[in-house]
């Protein structure tokens, strides 16, 4: 048994794009994770109807971008969209091993190995495999398995890393993002669907 339960708290939203970049921002002024929050609420930032859903949303956007390094939030910032969705999929998956795993053992294996589709039911059976080493899987009920997986599949889309019809897309990784990879942990990049022989990596 493995006693390193698995965090399943990401079905609040999906990959909360326009927010993190908002308060990755916010926390480059502040400097203070604390503050970013307390603005946040005080201000509906976010314009959220309800104050629950505000909070909900402003700690979960937080616990992700924490994930990041100074270095990793600035570029944040100041990148590409598409920059921006591959950091943010890299939060996610720091930040949910669940993720992290899935990311690893499923999605990037599947293209590694020319399999170009990714299924529901290579979610269920990642899942089921999973959940004879953790317990708090098997006490998941079907609709909360459900909705995981949709959240999670949207993330991949939001992110670029599947398309509409569920295939695969490969990762373009440009020179500043691997070479922030290279600053924290080259294993960051297995979390994408790419073939590592073809990264250019900076000295």
């Amino acid at each position: 048994m493995n006693n390193d339960k698995y965090s399943m708290s990401f079905t609040t939203g999906s990959l909360f794009h326009c927010e993190s970049v908002k308060l990755a921002a916010l926390h480059l002024d502040l400097d203070d994770w604390s503050s970013v929050r307390d603005k946040v609420i005080a201000e509906n930032l976010l314009q959220t109807r309800t104050l629950n859903t505000l909070k909900r949303v402003c700690c979960e956007v937080i616990s992700r971008l924490r994930m990041l390094s100074p270095g990793e939030l600035e570029f944040l910032v100041e990148s590409s969209h598409q920059e921006q969705a591959y950091l943010l999929w890299l939060a996610v998956c720091r930040r949910y091993r669940l993720i992290a795993d899935f990311a690893v053992e499923v999605l990037r294996e599947r293209y590694i190995t020319l399999k170009s589709d990714l299924t529901h039911e290579d979610f269920d059976s990642f899942f089921n495999r999973k959940s004879e080493w953790h317990w708090e899987l098997d006490e998941i009920t079907p609709t909360t398995r459900g909705k995981l997986r949709q959240v999670l599949f949207k993330m991949l889309r939001e992110a670029d890393l599947l398309t509409a019809c569920n295939m695969i897309h490969a990762a373009m990784l440009s020179s500043r993002l691997l070479e922030l990879f290279n600053q924290g942990s080259r294993r960051d990049v297995l979390y994408f669907p790419v073939f590592e022989s073809e990264l250019k990596w900076v000295a």
